[in-house]
């Protein structure tokens, strides 16, 4: 099996923008085609697109973003495996290398979803939920996330004030992202045990607040991958796909038998940590799925970075800070550098690369990076 390296890199700021859903596609594709400094020579296209048949009313979209480029007559897949579309489009491209099947591929995840209002946006995410057993009883992701974390604070002793600083730690974050949705700093005396703060940060899911969930985003992200063994025809040293790791999960959430156990979560890293040699302690920072700010607390206790129901320590020490011992989520993470969800899993690995090169802004680059971990996943933790 061949090696499969990072050298090209392409991102479009997240938020509401003016353009249709290939054109951003393309912008973000050219930029990463820049990066890696080609124009041409692309094998296979990759596109994490959720929501295009829905949203856009366009379907198509991989060959319509070949055509866009100029690309003919690269290959031309489409990648829909829900929020979790953009690692699973990254992991289709490293096995058409490895396998052979292709030398360079370009990885794009795009998503325009602003054009729903909030609770369309919520419905359409929900589309994700068993259709009988769980969409049909009004259930959300947020109503989910929101039984998880009464749950959690059950078992484990997490306060609201934990889960208030997580969002404080990743708006400061995303202020010095230029990517990033929310470019706006929040105090823990404005969104927690204040007076004012049920008005400022209401309850949403109750015991989750508004600023405990991510927005509703427009954006995309592209990679370029290149088999090692020809990387010295692109302009910047490859960053190397170590480990890579998916995993399932039941899709009904009460056919499980903890449902504080995010087990494709776990199953996932494992398979990562093994392919790549290295174990959790190797790790220098991490991008998790934070469309609610409890997953960042619970996967990083599954996929070994804290142990279980310790994490909510790490948070008052500061740990998981830029500055901190194991940063997580330096770029903002879902909850303010936006969540378009097709190209998230592609900007969390745009975000590890641009970390690995010392590319990041001044305030918000984590010191001596050896190793990064995302992890994307899809539904209530049902693929990863």
């Amino acid at each position: 099996m061949r090696n499969v390296g990072i050298v090209g890199i392409g991102h479009i700021k997240f938020g509401k923008l003016e353009f249709e859903l290939v054109d951003i596609m393309a912008w973000t594709a050219l930029e990463a085609m820049k990066d890696a400094g080609i124009e041409n020579g692309i094998d296979q296209v990759f596109v994490s697109n959720m929501g295009g048949g829905i949203i856009n009313r366009q379907c198509g979209i991989a060959s319509a973003l070949v055509s866009n480029l100029n690309l003919e007559p690269a290959m031309a897949e489409l990648v829909e495996n829900g929020p979790a579309s953009g690692s699973s489009a990254v992991k289709l491209g490293y096995m058409a290398i490895a396998s052979g099947l292709a030398n360079v591929v370009l990885v794009t995840g795009g998503e325009t979803m602003r054009s729903l209002n909030g609770w369309q946006a919520t419905d359409f995410v929900a589309t994700l939920l068993h259709p009988e057993a769980e969409y049909n009883y009004g259930l959300t992701l947020p109503a989910f996330a929101g039984m998880f974390t009464r749950l959690y604070m059950e078992k484990y002793g997490l306060t609201e004030q934990h889960l208030a600083m997580i969002s404080v730690k990743n708006h400061d974050n995303a202020a010095l992202n230029p990517f990033a949705h929310v470019r706006l700093p929040v105090t823990l005396e404005a969104i927690y045990g204040n007076p004012d703060a049920n008005v400022i940060n209401p309850y949403m899911a109750e015991p989750l607040r508004i600023y405990d969930m991510c927005p509703v985003s427009d954006g995309a992200a592209s990679l370029i991958l290149c088999n090692m063994d020809i990387a010295n025809r692109f302009r910047k040293k490859p960053i190397r796909i170590a480990g890579i790791g998916q995993a399932t999960d039941t899709h009904c959430v009460h056919n499980r038998k903890d449902p504080l156990e995010l087990t494709a979560v776990k199953g996932a890293s494992e398979k990562a940590y093994k392919m790549a040699g290295i174990g959790p302690k190797e790790i220098s920072f991490a991008e998790l799925h934070d469309a609610f700010s409890i997953l960042e607390v619970a996967e990083s206790e599954e996929i070994g970075l804290f142990e279980r129901g310790k994490a909510k320590n790490a948070i008052e020490l500061g740990e998981t800070r830029v500055t901190g011992r194991i940063p997580i989520n330096s770029s903002g993470g879902l909850k303010a550098k936006g969540h378009p969800v097709g190209a998230t899993g592609v900007s969390q690995i745009h975000e590890l690369v641009k970390q690995l090169r010392r590319e990041a802004e001044p305030g918000r680059q984590v010191k001596e990076p050896n190793y990064g971990l995302a992890i994307n996943f899809g539904g209530h933790a049902e693929e990863n």
